[in-house]
């Protein structure tokens, strides 16, 4: 029955209190028998009864019976729940915590990490190997913290990568003069915060900028140290040549041009940074130098994740009440008019 079912409403249609229906599978045998008891007229003789054959209606004479039956069913499967859709659904894997933290400032629209007969600027390389990243490790709950100026929170530590790459591919340089900056020590204390409260036993912040911390309040190497008490490992990118980088700009006289802008990146820093939380420096000229990272994480312990996502159950105990009512109206109607019989 419930195959059929299953085939009716799909494979997440089920009852909530399905005891319901053996009380209505019990109550309909009782019901029939103290109805038909009720009604029972005993002859004297065989002489008594009608010499001629059964009529139509007494041929339907069970009609109304079996329509109370079946209404007390109906009812019996409303009280029962029928439903589909799930109230949760439960993600479980094997993997660690990642906290993708991303320099959005201005530097990254440098080229110089851009392929072969391929433009693209230094943000562009990142969300392409991020990309390839995040597909080859779907059982890691990761998330992605962006920088400049100030720190932002993109996509909390997720199971759903899908959500997390929409979140990646709507990161942007920051242009904007108030706002361009590269607050490393700000965005690796917001990535350490987040990832604190991950109950994972590996917990791993990729750390990747271009230049040198100028904005921001917190201080890096206090946020290294933060890392460290909370047991997490970080990892530092330092992205692009150092020297001279070209990047696209506007032209004065419509279009746009290359025009060669000085790059700095602190890798003394990094390197620090690293170190103090027992990870490892990289230094990325390519896009190849970015994979390199990889190997490494995937030597850390593994742990178990979890993530529940909710959706909301649609009732169809509302038809079967319908359904049981008219029933119910019809034996009723059928039993006092064209269906009448004596006690």
């Amino acid at each position: 029955m419930m195959a059929l079912l299953h085939r009716m409403f799909g494979p997440t249609f089920e009852f909530a209190h399905g005891w319901y229906l053996f009380a209505a599978f019990a109550a309909i045998p009782a019901l029939l028998f103290a109805h038909h008891a009720a009604g029972r007229v005993v002859f004297s003789s065989i002489d008594a009864l009608p010499a001629r054959g059964a009529s139509w209606r007494t041929r339907l004479a069970w009609l109304p019976d079996a329509l109370i039956a079946a209404a007390v069913l109906a009812l019996g499967v409303a009280l029962a729940g029928p439903r589909t859709g799930d109230t949760q659904s439960r993600v479980r894997s094997e993997g660690i915590a990642i906290l993708m933290t991303v320099d959005t400032s201005g530097s990254m629209a440098a080229l110089d990490l851009s392929e072969p007969r391929t433009e693209q600027t230094r943000l562009d390389a990142v969300k392409s190997v991020f990309h390839r990243f995040t597909l080859g490790r779907p059982d890691d709950a990761i998330g992605l913290v962006s920088f400049a100026r100030y720190a932002d929170t993109r996509a909390p530590l997720t199971l759903d990568h899908g959500n997390l790459l929409a979140a990646l591919d709507a990161l942007d340089i920051t242009r904007e003069p108030g706002e361009d900056g590269t607050a490393i020590g700000d965005g690796l204390a917001l990535a350490v915060e987040r990832l604190a409260q991950a109950k994972a036993k590996s917990r791993v912040i990729i750390l990747l900028t271009d230049g040198v911390n100028n904005a921001g309040v917190e201080s890096p190497l206090g946020a290294a140290e933060w890392a460290k008490q909370n047991g997490i490992k970080v990892y530092t990118i330092g992205a692009g040549t150092n020297g001279m980088a070209p990047i696209r700009v506007e032209s004065p006289f419509g279009g746009t041009e290359l025009v060669s802008t000085p790059v700095e990146i602190d890798e003394e820093l990094l390197q620090k940074i690293a170190e103090t939380t027992g990870g490892r420096y990289f230094r990325a000229t390519d896009n190849k130098s970015l994979a390199t990272i990889y190997g490494e994480i995937d030597k850390l312990e593994r742990t178990q994740m979890s993530e529940t996502r909710f959706t909301e159950y649609r009732e169809l105990y509302g038809w079967c009440v319908g359904f049981g009512l008219g029933l119910a109206v019809l034996a009723f109607l059928l039993r006092g008019t064209i269906l009448r019989r004596l006690p």
